[in-house]
């Protein structure tokens, strides 16, 4: 059934280019008006290839080279009704403006990278629909109102700048993508070189010549290969090589100047015919590009901070990290050199975790080490404290500016909470718990692995008398304050 389908679709454009020559051939005096309706009805039915693949997949990039087939479409019919109604021989600026307006949803989604967010796409939008109208002003400063061109040849010339710009990025973007959306670019690409080449074909070769004769089967070649490319499903994907994705680094880095640019590039012909326009381009341009600039520049900042956030986050228990806690030892450490400022050190270690592990499984035991790191987190002082993970099931918390004796009641309220929550171990183990090792120090100590040795030695301590308490010993290299008696009640030694 599939091979059927495909079959199908292969032979539609095939049929297509038949029936338009044949029916323009047998027509004789009404071939002009057979011939419109088959050049009205390609770029239709290409977009409404293309808008059913975008349904089908995603609308990103396929909505807009929908809409750029019903412009043209569009253009088509306007000159119809010239011809055949209002006796114009040639196109008028209505239809000059649809094919215009034509290049710019496609200029738009081949230079505006889909992953930027949509402040920059707004402007990329706006430089397009710009770069839109400096097209169109040109083209109004080489033709009539009712579209007799004495400057024939520029005229073609500008819609084949357009048609190679739109080409050209096309072509970068192919090479540039090759992941996910590859099959998206290589039927755009493919479209914009066919149609390049034919339309050049058709202004430089057939442009004197009347419509409704076999070789305006020619102007439907493009859009029947979208049609077809787009039903299909495009071709095959590709991995991406280390070339390919360096050229496509390039090329998301250099999109930004793409459309400025091209309206520069237009602005500078259009400088001969309209100084004010010419001018008013290059300074869209200059702004557009200034602008987007700025917004990629705060992107990157907002990236780089949220990169940084990340990194000193722990992405199972979301707590602070080994590595955050590094930081910050050795900053409040350095400072209480500077102060009278007292530092107490927690190590916590939850009790029996390999005995839990293997009777729960490591889901639950991800699911204990979250519960676990949001008990300790709720009862430090969150202006003041750090709770972090350690590594594996052992936990860290640094209590800056605090005194011996609140920084066991703190231990002490952590060791509570954990053992309240009252989550088994297994086998009739009892209940998770934690032991903790807790280390104080002031501004005449000296030594920071001293520190965290004194803490470690407190937790290892703890674990030999039984476990599910909280010690606090002094290394004999520090000289801290000693602490506080263990509450009434507690399990502090």
């Amino acid at each position: 059934m599939r091979h059927t389908t495909r079959v199908i679709i292969a032979v539609l454009p095939i049929l297509f280019l038949a029936a338009h020559a044949g029916t323009v051939a047998l027509a004789r005096d009404a071939a002009m008006e057979v011939s419109f309706a088959w050049l009205i009805g390609a770029p239709v039915a290409a977009g409404a290839a293309a808008l059913y693949r975008g349904w089908k997949e995603e609308l990103e990039g396929w909505l807009s080279v929908g809409a750029a087939m019903l412009c043209w479409a569009g253009g088509m019919a306007a000159t119809m009704v010239n011809t055949l109604f209002l006796d114009i021989i040639s196109e008028d600026r209505l239809s000059m403006l649809l094919y215009v307006l034509y290049g710019v949803p496609l200029i738009f989604t081949l230079v505006s990278p889909e992953e930027e967010k949509w402040p920059s796409r707004l402007v990329d939008a706006a430089m397009a629909a710009a770069l839109g109208g400096l097209f169109y002003a040109y083209i109004c400063h080489l033709s009539t109102p009712t579209g007799a061109a004495p400057q024939v040849r520029e005229l073609r010339m500008m819609f084949d700048i357009e048609n190679a710009f739109i080409a050209v990025f096309a072509v970068m973007r192919y090479f540039a993508r090759p992941g996910r959306r590859l099959g998206f670019f290589r039927a755009v690409t493919a479209y914009a070189i066919a149609y390049l080449i034919c339309a050049g074909y058709m202004n430089h070769y057939q442009g004197e010549s009347d419509y409704g004769h076999p070789v305006d089967a020619i102007i439907d070649l493009p859009f029947l290969l979208l049609m077809w490319l787009a039903l299909e499903g495009g071709f095959p994907r590709a991995s991406a090589t280390a070339s390919s994705r360096g050229f496509a680094r390039v090329v998301q880095a250099g999109s930004p100047m793409l459309i400025p640019v091209t309206l520069l590039t237009v602005s500078v012909l259009l400088v001969g015919y309209d100084p004010k326009m010419a001018i008013t381009g290059c300074v869209i341009a200059s702004i557009g590009y200034g602008l987007r600039t700025v917004l990629v520049q705060l992107r990157n900042f907002e990236e780089q901070d949220q990169l940084t956030l990340l990194s000193h986050v722990d992405a199972l228990t979301c707590i602070p990290n080994r590595r955050r806690f590094d930081e910050v030892l050795r900053r409040e450490w350095n400072r209480r050199e500077q102060s009278s400022d007292q530092l107490a050190l927690l190590m916590i270690d939850i009790d029996n975790f390999k005995q839990l592990n293997d009777h729960f499984g490591h889901a639950v035991g991800d699911e204990r080490l979250r519960s676990v790191a949001a008990a300790l987190t709720e009862c430090a002082r969150s202006d003041f404290d750090l709770v972090a993970r350690y590594g594996g099931e052992e936990f860290a918390a640094i209590l800056i500016d605090i005194d011996p004796r609140d920084a066991t009641k703190i231990a002490e309220r952590m060791r509570a909470a954990v053992e309240s929550l009252l989550m088994p171990l297994g086998r009739g183990a009892g209940i998770v718990t934690v032991s903790i090792g807790m280390a104080c120090a002031h501004s005449l100590d000296t030594g920071i692995e001293d520190f965290v040795e004194a803490a470690d030695a407190a937790l290892y301590e703890a674990k030999r008398n039984g476990r599910n308490q909280v010690i606090h010993r002094v290394a004999p290299s520090l000289r801290a304050v000693q602490s506080a008696a263990a509450p009434q009640g507690g399990k502090a030694a």
